[in-house]
């Protein structure tokens, strides 16, 4: 188990968290239009996970604009943001906001946040996924994993996409 903090209370998860180097596990998310969502339908690309509990958060939703944004120039890369939200949550949200750099996806009916570790066990927000970032190579290895402390505060946008622009190296 991992502790992170929820509105400065210990929260932990149910597990931990996979290592640098380890392979992300490619489980079926469910995509905003209801289709499947896999790792896999992004082969030979770098991917950027970033996962939080819910997007009608402020601080979930300015997570997903802010990688929408800095995922408008990033090349060979694609940006899954995934919530356990229902997709026509997520749908809804995208459309009103104007995201489209962003592939959502939904946990709701996966084990990806138990298989990642992240998934919070006790707090207000059990059963949802704890606020992290993982940053994949083309090979979906994970180079780059943060766990954030404060689930009520926003991830090292800039860590992760320097972990991204060090695979250019």
């Amino acid at each position: 188990m991992a502790t992170v903090k929820f509105d400065n209370q210990p929260a932990q998860t149910v597990g931990d968290l996979p290592a640098v180097g380890d392979a992300f596990p490619d489980v079926e998310l469910v995509g905003t239009d209801l289709s499947p969502v896999k790792l896999s339908d992004f082969a030979g690309k770098r991917v950027v996970v970033s996962l939080f509990p819910s997007v009608d958060t402020g601080v979930c939703a300015a997570q997903l604009r802010a990688f929408n944004e800095k995922a408008a120039g990033l090349e060979n890369t694609v940006v899954l943001s995934v919530s356990r939200d229902l997709p026509f949550a997520q749908a809804r949200f995208c459309a009103a906001e104007g995201i489209e750099n962003v592939v959502s996806a939904s946990d709701f009916r996966s084990d990806l946040g138990d298989k990642l570790g992240i998934s919070l066990a006790d707090t207000p927000l059990k059963g949802l996924l704890a606020r992290s970032v993982f940053v994949l190579d083309e090979n979906h290895k994970i180079v780059y994993v943060e766990l954030v402390p404060e689930v009520t505060t926003e991830p090292n946008y800039d860590a992760a996409l320097e972990a991204l622009h060090k695979l250019d190296s």
